[in-house]
């Protein structure tokens, strides 16, 4: 079961890429049975804190989102994380001959890779039931770090490449990652001028 994946890459993952490497999931696949579930955490558990916990500011009031606002806001994040995984993906595949991997080129490989990665950012949104802003900050830069650090390890291996040339991979799709980031920031703006922004309830 592919959901098996998300443990194994947190205590041997240069074994599970290896086996990820060899099952070949086709990318439906994966994102029905892996994306599609673990990218639920996040929102799901942004709309319980923010619409039925909230958060207080300098230990006053406290704040919280209208449950039409913060279903709005965790549909948007959830599609947002769909296509960030899958545009990752699309870049690894799309940089792979670039960076040596002239062995078979499999094209559920580089939305494995992207989709396995993301399995710390995906899991850090159990953090987001404790609303705490410096809390879930340090939470998801541990997470993303720790996805970095899986997506480096893990390019050699799903994707065949030389060792040598992971470093200057990784750091090509760090780059890439970070301009989604900003993308999904600006469609964030663009779509809070269109009435889709946060609204603000006292608690």
């Amino acid at each position: 079961m592919l959901l098996n994946h998300a443990f194994g890459l947190f205590t041997h993952p240069d074994a599970e890429w290896a086996e990820i490497r060899k099952e070949h999931a086709p990318p439906r696949r994966l994102y029905v049975a892996y994306v599609l579930l673990l990218g639920a955490i996040a929102p799901i558990c942004a709309y319980i804190s923010t619409a039925h916990i909230g958060w207080t500011v300098s230990g006053e009031r406290v704040i919280k989102l209208t449950e039409v606002s913060a279903i709005q806001l965790s549909v948007l994040t959830y599609l947002a994380m769909l296509v960030g995984v899958f545009a990752l993906g699309f870049a690894i595949n799309w940089m792979a001959r670039t960076y040596g991997a002239h062995e078979e080129t499999v094209p559920s490989n580089g939305i494995a890779l992207a989709a396995y990665s993301c399995t710390p950012l995906f899991l850090a949104g159990f953090a987001l039931l404790y609303p705490v802003p410096w809390f879930n900050a340090l939470v998801f830069l541990a997470a993303a770090c720790y996805g970095a650090w899986l997506m480096y390890d893990g390019l050699p291996i799903v994707m065949g490449i030389p060792k040598d040339q992971a470093v200057m991979y990784a750091g090509a799709l760090l780059t890439v990652a970070l301009v989604i980031l900003v993308s999904t920031r600006v469609g964030s703006v663009i779509l809070w001028n269109y009435g889709l922004g946060p609204v603000f309830v006292e608690g």
